[in-house]
């Protein structure tokens, strides 16, 4: 049986190299190289779909992969598909560099320059322990296909566009279908999703950002239970110690979250810090809540360009969210589409506060009447996107009516 080796090389010289030696090895069957992180996790997840055994057995890591450095490329691999074997790339071969790249989940490392045995070796290695791993998987009954929870970040255009309302309800309307929803609080500085819940906490996310290795019963205590059933990562209270949170510390919170949630809800805010960049880098869908106004869409369109410029996630992956939308309003969801470049909701939230401000000033947002036009608007979405197991989710414990509508046919 062929063995399938997936390299992810950014370098197009090193790319060359290491797809000339793999085209030598026996029994190889090499497929086109990914030339970034994102494309790899893609790559992986849309083979898993399908089955377990479209995955190839190993994949090797250049060190100079990116976005995302190797080691966290490998600890999210190694996370979400763990019947693939992992071989690093590295010009560094010392004790301290393999130690770490085990740590991170690494089944082998080969040194720069490669040389043919060690390749072949190392390969073959791996190889067989990820077909004795499947094998296991297999005669368990309980083959895991890699993909994870859902994880979805909600940003704001800038400030006061509906960015924490969005993630909450979104969250709501998931965990009312039936789905195990997380729902995280990385606006660091100034998160409200304790003050719109009404949440005493001790607790955040600050206190995961030193741990290296999440375990369940780590994430299980940092992580306070809502009424609703949601599952709230918060805000630290002091937002200087927002600081604490690196994008190393985020990619390990979120990574954590997909292996435990079916869905994962992070507010982002309308500040992009390291470890809110991480967070929209690593997303299944990536969320920009804008209003229909001059200023907001100036700034939805400044933070796509700024998200392409720095690479963490292109305008046509990303989709814009019209908030407090009115048909008076000169500023429609097609114009918007065509200034930012990016996919827009088909489902519109309208304006009409006055249907949440009881709910807001007693921070009780989870209590908004199943009649409000914006919960159902919000619903919808949460439909359009894919969060709620079945249309008729929302449904039970007579939570009311919820239309779900399709994304218009571009």
């Amino acid at each position: 049986m062929p063995t399938r080796i997936l390299p992810a090389v950014g370098d197009a010289d090193a790319v060359r190299s290491v797809t000339t030696l793999l085209s030598q090895l026996p029994d190889a069957e090499p497929v086109a190289p990914v030339v970034d992180s994102t494309q790899l996790i893609d790559t992986l997840a849309r083979l898993a779909a399908e089955s377990v055994d479209e995955l190839p057995e190993v994949v090797i890591v250049h060190e100079r992969i990116g976005p995302v450095p190797a080691l966290e490329l490998i600890r999210e691999v190694a996370l979400r598909f763990p019947a693939v074997g992992v071989i690093l790339v590295t010009s560094d071969a010392s004790p301290g560099l393999f130690q770490a790249a085990m740590d991170y989940g690494a089944r082998g490392l080969v040194a720069l320059p490669l040389s043919y045995e060690e390749l072949a070796s190392r390969v073959q290695a791996v190889a067989q322990w990820s077909v004795g791993v499947r094998r296991h998987l297999g005669a368990g009954g309980d083959v895991f296909t890699g993909v994870g929870g859902t994880v979805v970040t909600v940003s704001g255009a800038k400030g006061g566009t509906g960015t924490t309302l969005t993630a909450i309800q979104l969250a709501l309307a998931a965990q009312a279908s039936g789905r195990s929803t997380a729902l995280v609080d990385m606006d660091l500085q100034t998160g409200d999703i304790a003050s719109y819940l009404d949440v005493q906490f001790r607790r955040s996310v600050v206190d995961l950002a030193a741990i290296n290795d999440i375990s369940p019963r780590v994430l299980a205590d940092a992580v306070f239970r809502h009424d609703t059933g949601l599952a709230l990562l918060l805000a630290p209270a002091e937002g200087e110690r927002g600081e604490d949170v690196t994008d190393r510390a985020a990619r390990q919170v979120v990574s954590a979250l997909r292996s435990r949630y079916e869905v994962v809800v992070i507010d982002c805010g309308a500040q992009l810090g390291g470890a809110g960049a991480a967070a929209v880098e690593m997303a299944d869908r990536a969320l920009l809540v804008t209003t229909p106004d001059v200023v907001a869409v100036r700034g939805a369109k400044r933070a796509v360009r700024m998200w392409d410029r720095l690479q963490i996630r292109k305008a046509e992956e990303t989709t814009v969210v019209v908030n407090r939308h009115s048909r008076a309003t000169e500023i429609q969801p097609p114009l918007i589409q065509k200034i930012t470049g990016t996919a827009v909701a088909a489902t519109v939230v309208p304006a009409n506060f006055k249907e949440l401000q009881s709910v807001v000033d007693a921070g009780r947002i989870h209590e908004l009447e199943n009649k409000s036009s914006v919960k159902q608007a919000l619903w919808g979405l949460a439909g359009e996107l894919g969060l709620v197991k079945a249309a008729d989710g929302a449904h039970k414990a007579g939570r009311g009516p919820v239309s779900f509508r399709r994304r218009r046919e571009s």
